[in-house]
């Protein structure tokens, strides 16, 4: 069989195998060029850490979050992870807010560990000395204990849009942005739910869906933005490279 099948043997030195538990697309896309792209500025040129990813359809998760079935989503990510693990992957992360509600549940009898979006933003927003967060995503998460407690862990406020900001917010991200749609009506009404968050005394804003910062960039934004997709394949690049 030709040596050249297969990829030699990997030291103990080599970076750890990076797993992605995907739920969306576009997301999870983001988080896996992050990775792949900025590997070369701590490995070098053309590198990066070995990479996996999987992700069952949109759909499934989608059927029992919408039944408030949150046992039945960690099922489909428990199962993702063991898939990752047999293949190889030393630790996870899920390039998605929302699902990580139920990383409480899947933690104790995950096969690899785990590293936690929220505390990965927690971490950037204290690095940059934020005070006051607006936290941006869907409605799962905005109404969720995902960022509260990571962001609270961490000695930061945070304030989240109004019942009505965040029923739209949601309509956008469902029906747009998982589709890779990105409309400047919809830019235009984040920006203006950024602006109220301003008000409120916000010094930056949590792109806590992984979709938004592909709608939502730096100069768009009134508010310095914290990306938590970018962020979680940064901390993932950082751990795997060690």
């Amino acid at each position: 069989m030709s040596r050249f099948l297969f990829p030699a043997h990997q030291s103990s030195n080599m970076p750890q195998h990076i797993g992605i538990v995907a739920c969306s697309a576009e997301g999870a896309s983001l988080c896996y060029r992050t990775i792949c792209l900025e590997g070369a500025a701590l490995m070098g040129e053309h590198d990066h850490p070995e990479v996996s990813m999987h992700t069952y359809s949109l759909a499934h998760y989608m059927n029992p979050l919408y039944e408030n079935n949150w046992p039945g989503v960690a099922e489909l990510l428990l199962a993702s992870a063991h898939k990752l693990a047999q293949i190889g992957a030393d630790f996870l992360i899920c390039p998605d807010n929302t699902i990580h509600q139920v990383l409480p549940l899947v933690e104790p009898h995950s096969p690899r560990p785990w590293l936690h979006i929220a505390a990965e933003v927690a971490k950037e927003a204290r690095r940059l000395d934020y005070k006051r967060l607006g936290v941006l995503g869907t409605r799962y998460l905005t109404e969720s204990q995902v960022y509260p407690e990571k962001l609270q862990a961490a000695g930061l406020d945070y304030r989240i849009p109004e019942a009505p900001e965040r029923e739209k917010i949601n309509q956008i991200i469902f029906a747009e942005l998982v589709y890779g749609k990105f409309e400047p009506q919809s830019l235009e009404y984040f920006l203006g739910v950024i602006r109220r968050l301003a008000g409120q005394g916000c010094d930056a804003v949590v792109l806590g869906c992984t979709e938004i910062p592909l709608l939502v960039t730096p100069d768009s934004s009134p508010l310095p933005t914290l990306d938590s997709t970018r962020l979680l394949a940064r901390a993932a690049l950082r751990k795997a490279v060690g």
